[in-house]
């Protein structure tokens, strides 16, 4: 009990323990207990000392403890005691009160030194590994928590040790799924000590789903609202995205650009700006920056910034750019944003063109960031930011070098001035009193002219007015004018970089344009200000206007075109070399790029500047001196000659390109040639290919051609024995015995069914001549005269029918008879065949010409085949229509016999009714002659009778 009171600090009798005894009896009592409690306790106890006896604990108690890992893992309580002793050994987050005892440097070395121990054996960190993915909060938040300070003690070590453990990245991405925040939280924290500088873990981490899970927390988290969370997983995915290609692509192929975009809806009410929201929002900005940054591949850029620009992601922060109430720390990342967004693409390029501010009436977005790099109440860093937009804007960008020029140009200057353009802000910055605005605008006219040889020549055309009464000076002259009055003009600021800045705009604008030189030089006073400059021995400030000067005097001679006779590039080397000396000259050129903040502008194309003072060189100016500073010094030490040698190389190689040219187009030319020729070639070669199959196919056809050719000789050869008793033998080539055969049986046929039908016709017409008799047989009947004559109607057209039949009967037999004769030449050339088969050579000749004209006269029996077929169809359709005709002639002919019958039976009732009448007659003339009444005797009545049937009968013909 006396021990674990002095332990834990309560009140002995005795001598107090140090704390070295205290910790090596608890690191005894660790090793040497057996029961569980006894130890949980001891570790617990070294928990409380690790803090403040930090070094005697990790020294004596290390060892123990990671023993204590490996063998109690079924208690997570010591487990969880364990991992927090060897954190608070190994970590150098120590409270305040403890830091004042130990200098900071003696903490990085110890927590050093101990993670050093600790990560000697690789499986300490396989073991932590394990310990980490149990689910016992006591074990994983220390085992996370530690395996972060051994990787913020030994990245590099601790890394390669969880990169080649089985599973080891993928172990602890799992932190991020886990339900509870603390352990998430202290996940991302470990996760971004893992992928700091470790391409491989980035790449791995990338591809186990992290953008999603990342993503998900921070829109989760309320996106830039969140709160420190937010700020560590955009932390994580800068350390993932940085100079990872690989990761930066399939975070674009992923669709995560799109996801961006609600970040930077900040609303309209902009002023709650907490600190961690600026801190969130310039964290995402950072981000959109790492995606298209100019450092990466330009096809990996571009193909970001275009996604930006379809998701709307750049339209949001052009909202931002022109929101009110925004920051200007996020003001000015932004700025810096959209320049990257924007920089080499031509499509948002114009789209940042056409936005407009929110002002009365509306400004282009460049005019009014124009105005706040001109003036000089605003930040510096703000400044520089509107001058890389402005950069980024212009570069690459013809389109909108030749909309700021055109402002210049005096057809296309506002006269009303209601409106200020880009370039009358460019100008009025040239000319200000303040040096910042001086070489901001001569640097932002110089990306205006930058790899443009036509809108440097369109800009000598613009005139200034100096004053009133004054003629007018073009912008060149006036550059020139300010240049050399500098010293006597009161500036706020340096007036060393109001020089620079306008010496950087001359040379940007006389390089590569050969009239831009001559309207230099004909400036009488250029000359002698520059050779006046660079012979001067001035301080180290103006060491730099020195080699400037050097750098456009020697532009002036090497694009001098000889055109002013007094200026030619012969004089003005001899002027060098009387006023200033070659080597002077070429020792003053180098300082340029000797300078100290050359090497800092050439590094990256951001403006970035710790003071106005350090604001000298801009990144395109320092290729430009990178590629022109050889060259001039070469064309210093050129002679006349070597002069006019160059001059010739030049036009030799002026007209070498010109024959390189015509040879190119003549390659082009030849090369689609070349290549119609191949496409010919390749169709031709199928076509070959397929004629080649054709004729080998034609070839094995003939050979089965000429086999059965032989097979029919043989069969014929047996015919002709056995009809004719000839006892040789024959050898034929080529005709087809089955299909002579088949043509025999087809005639026979034919010939067979040509009786048929003629039977049929026979009996057609004998049933037609039966009608006919019977119709006749009828015409007596009066009652029965019209169907009479329809009757005829439909025997005459029966007797057409009837003629069309024969005559078709009559073509099919001309046409069986013209087969049996072929048949007949067939069977004749089949002898003649044979008759000639004996002579080898003949019958070698004469086979093809056989096959051919046998396979044509089989080709014409098979069409005339098919020809008879037809017209037999044709005879069966007729058949078919006299059959029915016969049906319907029958059918009248029935109608007709029921009339006739009708008419027998009234005439039967005349008859009857006659008779009656008769006897009533009979009687009548007895009782009249019984009367005395004279009657008519029989005779005459019946010859009256027979004249009125006479009559009767007259009528009837007539009608």
């Amino acid at each position: 009990m006396n021990f674990l009171r002095g332990v834990m600090g309560g009140p002995s009798a005795g001598p107090q323990p140090s704390g070295a005894e205290t910790i090596q009896k608890l690191c005894d009592r660790v090793a040497s207990s057996t029961l569980l409690d006894d130890r949980r306790d001891a570790v617990r106890a070294l928990k409380s000392l690790s803090k403040k006896y930090r070094l005697e604990v990790g020294i004596q108690a290390m060892e123990h403890l990671i023993h204590v890992l490996q063998t109690d893992r079924s208690d997570s309580e010591i487990i969880g005691y364990a991992l927090d002793t060897l954190y608070n050994v190994i970590s150098n987050d120590l409270e305040e009160e403890e830091q004042e005892e130990n200098l900071p440097k003696q903490v990085d070395d110890l927590g050093s030194q101990f993670t050093e121990i600790f990560i000697k054996q690789q499986e300490n960190v396989t073991l932590l590994l394990t310990l980490v993915e149990e689910f016992d909060f006591h074990v994983r938040w220390p085992g996370v928590k530690l395996l972060t300070s051994l990787l913020k003690q030994q990245g590099p070590q601790v890394q390669q040790i969880i990169l080649v453990s089985p599973m080891g990245v993928s172990r602890l991405m799992d932190l991020l799924a886990d339900s509870r925040e603390v352990i998430r939280n202290d996940g991302v924290l470990l996760l971004q000590q893992l992928t700091k500088s470790n391409a491989a873990i980035q790449k791995i981490v990338a591809f186990e789903n992290a953008f999603e899970r990342l993503l998900d927390i921070i829109t989760e988290e309320g996106n830039s609202d969140g709160g420190i969370v937010v700020e560590d997983c955009l932390l994580l995915l800068q350390n993932l995205l940085k100079n990872n290609n690989s990761n930066q692509n399939f975070f674009k192929e992923g669709s995560y650009i799109q996801r961006m975009k609600p970040w930077f809806e900040v609303g309209d009410d902009n002023c709650g700006w907490s600190a961690q929201k600026v801190t969130n929002l310039h964290l995402m900005l950072q981000l959109v920056r790492v995606l298209v940054s100019p450092t990466n591949p330009p096809g990996a850029t571009s193909s970001c910034q275009k996604a930006m620009f379809h998701c709307g992601l750049l339209q949001q922060l052009c909202t931002i750019l022109m929101a009110t109430g925004v920051p200007a720390d996020i003001l000015t990342e932004t700025i810096n944003t959209v320049s990257e967004v924007i920089r080499g693409c031509q499509m948002n390029q114009d789209y940042f063109a056409s936005v407009n501010a929110p002002s009365n009436p509306p400004r282009p977005a460049i005019v009014v960031l124009l105005m706040s790099m001109v003036n000089e109440r605003q930040p510096f860093v703000l400044r520089c930011a509107v001058l890389y937009c402005f950069q980024c804007f212009l570069y690459k960008n013809q389109k909108g070098q030749g909309e700021i020029v055109s402002t210049l140009l005096p057809s296309t200057i506002d006269a009303t001035g209601n409106s200020v353009s880009a370039g009358q802000l460019l100008c009025g910055g040239l000319f200000s009193t303040d040096s910042l605005s001086n070489w901001c605008a001569a640097v932002a006219l110089a990306h205006a002219l930058q790899e443009n040889a036509t809108l440097k020549e369109q800009l000598l055309r613009v005139q200034l007015a100096t004053s009133i009464g004054n003629p007018p000076v073009s912008l060149l002259q006036q550059c020139t004018n300010i240049l050399s009055q500098g010293d006597k003009i009161d500036r706020r600021g340096s007036k060393v970089q109001t020089r620079v800045g306008l010496l950087m705009l001359l040379c940007t604008w006389l390089s590569n344009c050969s009239i831009a030189v001559t309207h230099f030089l004909h400036n009488p006073a250029n000359i002698p200000f520059l050779t006046g400059q660079i012979a001067e021995n001035l301080g180290e400030e103006e060491q730099l206007v020195q080699g400037l000067c050097a750098l456009l005097l020697g532009i002036s001679i090497y694009y001098n075109d000889n055109s002013l006779e007094n200026y030619r590039k012969e004089k003005l080397k001899q002027l060098i070399e009387k006023r200033i000396g070659r080597e002077n000259f070429i020792e003053k050129l180098g300082f340029i790029s000797k300078h100290e903040l050359y090497s800092r502008a050439a590094q990256k194309p951001q403006p970035s500047f710790s003071s106005p003072d350090h604001m000298m060189f801009d990144h395109e100016f320092t290729k430009l001196v990178k590629e022109l500073e050889g060259v001039i010094s070469k064309a210093i030490y050129k002679s006349s000659e070597e002069d006019k040698k160059e001059e010739e190389v030049k036009k030799t190689l002026e007209q070498h390109d010109n024959i390189v040219t015509h040879y190119k187009k003549v390659i082009r030319e030849q090369d689609q040639e070349l290549e119609e020729l191949k496409q010919r070639l390749n169709t031709l070669t199928s076509q070959n290919e397929q004629l080649q199959a054709t004729v080998t196919q034609q070839v094995s056809q003939i050979q089965q051609h000429k086999d059965q050719y032989n097979l029919l000789k043989v069969q014929l050869g047996k015919d002709t024995q056995h009809h004719n008793s000839h006892s040789d033998t024959f050898q034929m080539n080529g005709i087809q015995t089955e299909e002579v055969s088949k043509l025999k049986e087809e005639v026979e046929e034919w010939k067979s069914k040509h009786e048929l039908l003629q039977g049929q016709l026979k009996e057609k017409e004998s049933v037609i001549e039966k009608l006919k008799s019977s119709h006749l047989e009828m015409g007596t009947d009066q009652s029965s005269q019209t169907s009479r004559s329809g009757s005829l109607e439909h025997n005459n057209e029966l007797q057409k029918e009837l003629e069309m039949l024969r005559s078709q009967m009559q073509l099919q037999s001309a046409e069986i008879s013209k087969l049996q004769m072929e048949n007949q030449k067939l069977q004749v050339m089949n002898t003649s065949v044979d008759a000639v088969s004996g002579e080898s050579s003949a019958v070698a000749a004469n086979s093809s010409e056989i096959l051919g004209r046998l396979e044509q006269e089989i080709q014409e029996l098979k069409s005339e085949v098919k020809a008879l077929s037809a017209e037999k169809e044709a005879l069966k359709q007729h058949l078919d229509s006299s059959s029915s005709t016969v049906a319907i002639l029958q059918d009248e002919k029935s109608k007709l016999q029921q009339e006739v019958a009708e008419s027998k039976k009234e005439q039967d009732d005349l008859l009857v009714l006659l008779a009656d009448q008769d006897q009533k007659l009979s009687a009548l003339k007895i009782k009249l002659k019984d009367l005395g009444v004279p009657v008519e005797d029989e005779d005459d009545i019946e010859s009256g009778d027979q004249g009125d049937e006479d009559e009767d009968g007259d009528e009837e013909e007539q009608d």
